[in-house]
């Protein structure tokens, strides 16, 4: 059987346009890594959060989509802790915290090396068919 999370990684073309890695994955965990670049910082000199979000949001889906039936965000949200700047190598480490039926809870940890820049959590719901199928 093809590795789920390695085959949806691949056809992830927003994730790749903004450079995120997956370095790693196993059951219901991932972890990413983006370096900010001058397209990602915003009118105050920061990373635009939506950079982080989606660096954050890439991790939950690589995590939620490591057991094998098509899945998608239900729902997320994410705290900015602290501002990360042109350079700055960020990683996201995603872990399951709960499955229930076809519904998940996953928080994802956004780091500048071991300080956190943000926290995110995203909830889940198994679709169980390919989403190009699922689109009318």
């Amino acid at each position: 059987m093809a590795d789920p999370v390695a085959s949806m990684f691949a056809g992830d073309r927003a994730s790749r346009a903004l450079g995120i890695e997956l370095l790693e994955h196993g059951p219901g965990t991932a972890v990413l890594r983006m370096t900010v670049t001058a397209d990602m910082v915003n009118g105050h000199g920061v990373a635009h959060g939506g950079c982080l979000f989606l660096l954050a949001d890439s991790a939950f889906a690589c995590a939620c989509n490591s057991h094998g039936p098509v899945t998608v965000a239900a729902g997320a949200g994410i705290d900015f802790v602290a501002s990360a700047h042109e350079g700055d190598v960020l990683t996201a480490v995603a872990v399951e915290r709960t499955r229930y039926g076809r519904s998940g809870i996953y928080d994802v940890s956004v780091l500048r090396g071991d300080e956190v820049i943000a926290e995110f959590r995203g909830r889940s719901r198994s679709i169980g068919t390919s989403t190009k199928e699922s689109q009318p």
